[in-house]
């Protein structure tokens, strides 16, 4: 039977991951299998400087914090596994899949975005939004070209104008 230091770790294990799920967006769910200790600290490195977080937990207790939660995530659980927390929703998805394309030992098994189960398509989707900086080039790329318009248009107009007014 297991003490009662050994059961307060466990019950403290399960706190910190029900805490972690409460102030997460975003819930990642990963098979590290096969990667080497730097390439893990690599990736935990990266996604902290993202403002998420790596951690690997032993997955019955995981379950028992998931269960708390109202997640279903069980039939991803299998081998060992990491978790990735962030309350960021777009930023860790991308990271986590750049680095998958490049190493075949990451994969991404399953994930919750804001509250909804996610499955690797709906992960793939996710990554593929371009970054926020992207996205307001994209914005500003449409604003500009509006304002390029107009500025033609005008122009056209004032040439109208100088050549004799109304032709």
């Amino acid at each position: 039977m297991a003490s009662e230091k050994s059961l307060g770790l466990k019950k403290a294990q399960v706190q910190e991951i029900c805490d972690k799920l409460d102030n997460a967006n975003t819930l990642l769910l990963v098979d590290y299998q096969g990667m080497t200790v730097k390439e893990l600290s690599d990736l935990r490195q990266s996604l902290k400087s993202s403002g998420s977080d790596l951690k690997v937990y032993k997955n019955t207790l995981a379950n028992l914090a998931l269960k708390d939660k109202n997640i279903k995530l069980d039939d991803y659980m299998t081998g060992p596994n990491a978790y990735i927390f962030s309350k960021d929703i777009i930023e860790p998805i991308k990271l986590v899949s750049e680095v998958a394309k490049k190493n075949e030992n990451l994969t991404i098994k399953a994930g919750y975005i804001n509250g909804e189960f996610a499955d690797t398509k709906t992960i793939g989707e996710y990554a593929s939004i371009p970054s926020y900086e992207g996205l307001l080039t994209m914005f500003a790329g449409g604003l500009i070209e509006h304002v390029r318009n107009l500025s033609i248009a005008l122009n056209l107009y004032a040439e109208k104008l100088e050549n004799g007014g109304n032709e």
